[in-house]
Parts: C-alpha cells; sequence; structure tokens
C-alpha cells in the first residue's frame, strides 16, 4: 500500500465496536457518492485495530488490513447484515503490551500504551485525507481524540442502544427494536401455554431505549432500565395482576441487560474481564430477574408459585440484514458526510435531530452522556412507558435534548 492520491484526495472508512444491521449500507453509501466524486476510497479493516497493525512498507501486502473499495465490492455488500470490513474493540490510546503487533514492541515499552503517534503516521502514510469512523460512542471517542490531533474526522454514530450523545438516532437501533417486537411476540405462545412469567434481558447498558420503545409498541406489559433501580417486589406484583388478567394467564417484562434492582450494589456482569474501553461483558441480569421474581410469586399468587420463562436476545438482534429504516438512514447519513467533504468541513458528527438530519461537532460524543429521561417517558410506579403527550414528539419518541 503505496501514499497515492487522486486529484480529489483519499477517504478511509472503519467500523468499531460491536457489529449491527446498517454498517454495510452506510459504507456503500460513502464509496459509491466519493468514487463518483473523484475520491479514491480505503477500507480499514478491524475497526482501530486496522490503523495500529499497519506497517508501512511499500512492498508489503496488507490487504488484510487495508481494501480499496469499488462499487463492485461495496454494492455486493450493501444490502447485507454485519460489516464486510469486521470489527474490533482496540482503543489504540490503551493497548495491552501483549496486544501490540511485533513491529511496535520495542516501540512502546509499558504495559498498556499509547501508539497514536503510529496510527497518525499511518494515516499520512495512505495518504488519508479524511477519516469516516462508524461507531458508538467508545469508537468515536477516539475519532474525537485523533480530531484534536488534527485529522480531519467525520463520524457516524452507530450503536443498538441508541445512546450515542448529539443523535437522536444510531444506526442498528430500528432493526433491534424491530426483532425485539418480533421474537417477544414469538416466545408468547410458550409463555402462554405454561401459564408463566416471560422474562427477556435486551441491550442496553446505561440507557433503557431498547426496552422502553418496544414495550411502547405492546410487546411487553412491563420493562425494567438502566436509568431507575426498581422495586423487584413491586415489579412482581405488576406481572402477577397482568398475568391474572391475561385470559391466556401470562405476562411480559423485558429488563435492560444494565437493569439493577434495589438490594444490588452493581450491574450484572459475565465475567471480571475488561475491554479496551474500560467495560465488563454485561450479561445475566435476566436470571436474578427470573429467580427473583419466582420465588417472590406465591406472596402475590395465593401462596402458589409461577414459573419462569427467562431468554437473553443478545446477538439474535445483531445478526442478519437491516431492516428498511436500517437501510435508509444508513444511507443519508453516508451522504452527509460526504457532503461536509465535498464543503471542506470536519470534526462533525452526523446526526438525526427531531426527524431531520443535521451534524453536530463531534466533540459532542465525549462532553456527555446520553440517558432516558426517565421525567418524561418512564412511570417509575407502574415500571412502563408514559403513554401521553405525543404531538410534536420525534419518530422514536424518547430522545435527549442536548
Amino acid at each position: 500500500m503505496s501514499n497515492v492520491k487522486t486529484s480529489k484526495g483519499t477517504i478511509a472508512i472503519l467500523t468499531g465496536g460491536g457489529d449491527v444491521p446498517g454498517l454495510n449500507p452506510a459504507i456503500r453509501a460513502i464509496t459509491v457518492r466519493a468514487l463518483r466524486e473523484g475520491y479514491r476510497v480505503f477500507g480499514i479493516r478491524h475497526g482501530w485495530a486496522g490503523l495500529v497493525e499497519l506497517e508501512r512498507e511499500k512492498d508489503k501486502p496488507q490487504d488484510d488490513l487495508v481494501t480499496e473499495l469499488s462499487e463492485e465490492i461495496v454494492n455486493r455488500a450493501g444490502r447485507t447484515g454485519g460489516t464486510f470490513l469486521h470489527t474490533s474493540r482496540t482503543n489504540p490510546s490503551k493497548v495491552p503490551q501483549a496486544q501490540l503487533p511485533p513491529h511496535l514492541r520495542d516501540r512502546y515499552p509499558g504495559e498498556i500504551v499509547d501508539v497514536t503517534p503510529d496510527v497518525l503516521a499511518n494515516l499520512q502514510w495512505l495518504g488519508v485525507d479524511t477519516l469516516i469512523p462508524i461507531g458508538g460512542d467508545d469508537t468515536l471517542s477516539y475519532g474525537v481524540r485523533l480530531h484534536k490531533e488534527g485529522v480531519r474526522v467525520i463520524a457516524i454514530p452507530k450503536t443498538m442502544d441508541n445512546d450515542v450523545a448529539g443523535t437522536d438516532y444510531c444506526i442498528g437501533f430500528s432493526t433491534c427494536v424491530t426483532r425485539t417486537i418480533e421474537m417477544t411476540h414469538a416466545l408468547r405462545t410458550s409463555a402462554g401455554s405454561h401459564e408463566r412469567f416471560l422474562v427477556i434481558e435486551v441491550f442496553g447498558r446505561y440507557a433503557g431505549f431498547t426496552a422502553l420503545l418496544p414495550t411502547m409498541a405492546g410487546a411487553a406489559n412491563r420493562c425494567v432500565i438502566p436509568e431507575h433501580v426498581f422495586d423487584i417486589e413491586r415489579l412482581c406484583e405488576l406481572l402477577t395482576a397482568d398475568r391474572d388478567t391475561n385470559p391466556s394467564k401470562y405476562s411480559v417484562v423485558l429488563v435492560s441487560e444494565g437493569a439493577t434492582f434495589k438490594g444490588m450494589d452493581q450491574m450484572v456482569f459475565e465475567d471480571q474481564e475488561v475491554d479496551a474501553f474500560g467495560h465488563k461483558k454485561l450479561g445475566g441480569i435476566g436470571d436474578r430477574v427470573s429467580h427473583a421474581l419466582r420465588d417472590l410469586s406465591p406472596k402475590f399468587n395465593h401462596g402458589r408459585r409461577i414459573n419462569v420463562i427467562n431468554q437473553r436476545l443478545g446477538y439474535l438482534v445483531r445478526c442478519g440484514n437491516p431492516d428498511a429504516l436500517d437501510s435508509i438512514v444508513p444511507m443519508a447519513f453516508g451522504n452527509l458526510a460526504m457532503d461536509l467533504v465535498l464543503d471542506g468541513i470536519s470534526g462533525r458528527l452526523v446526526n438525526v435531530r427531531n426527524g431531520r438530519y443535521d451534524n453536530v461537532p463531534i466533540d459532542v460524543v465525549t462532553s456527555r452522556k446520553k440517558f432516558l429521561d426517565v421525567r418524561k417517558f418512564y412511570n417509575t410506579d407502574r415500571l412502563r412507558p408514559i403513554y401521553e403527550r405525543f404531538e410534536a414528539k420525534p419518530l422514536f419518541i424518547m430522545t435527549s435534548d442536548y
């Protein structure tokens, strides 16, 4: 890979963090527009890891790290889910020594090292004029770092949790909500057949959008979210009442993976290992809620226990093809990014705000956290959405002011 520029310049695209449906349509939109405007386009493979592992040797094949994109390549992939550029959770500012590529180990002594100088040198060697990272707040936080180092960066928000600050919508959210609704309705047949509580654990580390919006759409009777520490006895009481009024004798609760109930001192994690951005892998709150509901149920069900069906959706809402919105919004985001490139503007996050496409300064990603406004949208006594005053609300209703 050599430092060759076209008359217009070179754009590089990468995807980081968890995969979601809609990434490939975004890559396609950027690439097709860029090529037709006279730019060269590189796809950086494996997220930020691609820029860490790249070796600046002109005669060394590195197609596994950087690939030149064509319309043929992106058209074939653009209708599919996942990311054909692949992804990682690498954070170049905090790379463990054991994960450094061999050619960098002597250059960066220490247990955890910042390899940003080599990332910058690699971008320059590739001749990249504008970098377009697509990711959540972790991935894009490093994009903010590069922006501050002088790199021309335009960011595109992606995450199933819909929790990137500065935008009402992130790629992947609609498909997540759609799949959650579909799968919850499918699981109803088993819950009804056995007259049980149905507990479904969904995504949402810090924000409860992926639990609240499907519940608002009728997928569940109740939901519990990270923004509110709930009372497990109250949840059991409500679910028992919902079950009693249902002719099929079952009730449903959606549980955000980051939710906690009174008496817990922290979220539930699969293990204690942390990723490059300091996060432990969540998972298991659905199990805790299920066991507690089963044990508490005799108190509200005339002394008789109610059994529980417990399902974690996990990767089932990540996999497969994007829905309609996650095919349309990435197309718009990609073209918004190219509008900025053509106008000579960088350091921006493309976004949707109150139903309109726009852009905001990229550092909004690191300046605040995006949470669900409990006072506006969540009834803490009833453990369900607030169903009132929808006039003039944006399409997805539960957005954060900024």
